[in-house]
């Protein structure tokens, strides 16, 4: 794994840092089984938010049509 430095000028303590979040990510990904949904996948999923009824037509309606996105 090679990471390079475009700008600035990071200490040692900084590199390490960000070489230590880089391999906690490529390990929480590598121990996910192929196929599985992600977590971020699973969470943005119109899905999951979608187990109501539509509102019906109505004066307030426009009141209950919030749909997160």
């Amino acid at each position: 794994m090679n990471i390079k430095v475009l700008r600035g000028n990071p200490t040692p303590e900084e590199l390490a840092a960000a070489l230590a979040v880089v391999r906690a990510r490529a390990a929480a990904a590598a121990s996910i089984p192929p196929g599985a949904p992600t977590p971020r996948a699973s969470w943005s999923d119109p899905s999951r938010i979608a187990t109501q009824r539509l509102p019906q037509p109505g004066p307030a309606t426009w009141s209950r049509t919030y749909w997160p996105g």
